[in-house]
């Protein structure tokens, strides 16, 4: 059983320093980040199934502070490919994104070949991470598919987690898992049931206009979820891709890797044309308006600036809200260790960490357990039922189908 940890500190540094922006289109609520000057064209990043906008916060973090802009969004409840090319494109242009540079993994590389294929003028280069072309394996790996609209929550959680191989890994590799578990958590039973949905409805990707030079597939060479064969076609359909081979990193290399992932992308996105601006790093505000037009984050912004005991020094404030500079080293994990200092610093300044001792850990013990036992029975229970649960949706399914046809 997989387990939920807490929240890493550079993860917690993150969010106190870049805002996460909600708007409504038409329908969709789309969640989002937008952090990076506005004049640099954007790297759109799109997470798998069990992935959401934050999984890519040590991206945005370190491509924001030298001058790239990054975008990084939740796949909306979309339940075809049609609507998410339609609804993804509202999304564009409700931010003002006209031409983008995709970074897809999973589910969201597969997305993102599907909006360059029917979008190709918006699509200016693409990064493709342990994805695939079609969906036909996972359709027929899943018969269960037709009800996955009736599952419950916890059952969708639970498939969805079985996918993600269970350790041992490498500290950073187990910490990647770990992070992700907590986000599936976070998924209502209707967003996982469309993710799914996405990911068995019938559809394959056609040969692009965006020609191979443009495209860069990053893959990991120690395990993932996406088949070898499935990852053999993509590099099959590409051949004149870039190829970034990651020697270790799982299936989110983008947080157990980020400083590798980070050149990959930086490398991508200047030979795709994109020059950074860190000139104007220093002036993005705190509340990250580098390119979103998000009413509740500017009705948050007035409140947000006002000066907190800085002596009567206007400046103070005002560099007190800049992210710190990136290191201009590539050492492995230079980044999150700076940032989990500057997260410690600020939690101790604030007073708001919550720090837990050997004695309280020693406390909980006999709390925990008795949670892990209970969670166990209910699982063994739930699990005894699910055969009859699923043949009586099945039946039920097959007499209303019938009954449709008899009227």
């Amino acid at each position: 059983m997989k387990r939920v940890s807490s929240a890493p500190g550079d993860y917690i540094h993150f969010k106190s320093q870049v805002p996460l922006h909600k708007i409504p289109i038409g329908t969709k609520q789309w969640r989002y980040y937008d952090f990076g000057p506005k004049v640099v064209p954007p790297l759109v990043c799109l997470p798998g199934t069990a992935g959401t906008a934050d999984v890519y916060y040590k991206q945005i973090m370190s491509l924001s502070m030298k001058g790239y802009r990054v975008i990084s969004v939740d796949i909306p409840r979309v339940w075809n490919h049609q609507e998410w090319i339609k609804s993804f494109e509202k999304f564009l242009d409700t931010i003002d994104v006209h031409h983008i540079h995709l970074y897809g993994t999973s589910l969201g590389g597969f997305l993102a070949q599907l909006f360059a294929q029917h979008r190709p003028r918006r699509v200016k280069s693409l990064i493709l991470s342990n994805t695939f072309l079609e969906t036909r394996s996972f359709a027929a790996a899943m018969p269960w598919a037709p009800i996955v609209g009736w599952t419950p929550s916890f059952l969708l959680k639970r498939y969805i987690l079985t996918g993600i191989r269970d350790g041992p890994h490498e500290p950073f590799i187990a910490d990647s898992v770990d992070f992700v578990v907590s986000q599936v958590e976070t998924l209502s039973r209707d967003d996982l049931a469309s993710r799914l949905t996405l990911t068995v409805d019938n559809a394959s990707v056609e040969p692009l206009l965006l020609s191979d030079s443009f495209i860069t597939i990053m893959d990991t060479n120690d395990y993932c979820s996406i088949p070898q064969q499935l990852k053999d076609q993509l590099s099959e359909r590409y051949p004149g891709a870039r190829r970034a081979y990651l020697k270790t990193g799982g299936d989110f290399p983008f947080l157990s890797r980020p400083d590798e992932v980070n050149l990959h992308l930086q490398l991508h996105l200047r030979r795709g044309g994109v020059e950074p601006q860190p000139d104007l790093v220093r002036r993005i505000p705190k509340d990250g308006t580098g390119g979103s037009p998000s009413k509740e984050n500017d009705e948050k912004k007035d409140r947000d600036d006002e000066p907190k005991d800085n002596g009567g020094n206007p400046e103070s404030t005002s560099e007190e809200s800049q992210l710190p500079p990136a290191p201009e080293s590539s050492e492995s994990h230079g980044l999150d260790d700076q940032l989990l200092i500057n997260a410690n610093i600020c939690s101790i300044g604030h007073e708001d960490a919550i720090i837990l001792t050997h004695s309280a850990f020693l406390k909980n013990q006999h709390t925990i357990a008795t949670r892990i036992l209970l969670q166990s029975t209910w699982e063994f229970f739930i699990f005894s039922l699910l055969p009859f649960y699923v043949e009586s949706l099945y039946i039920t399914s097959n007499n209303v189908w019938k009954f449709r046809q008899l009227v």
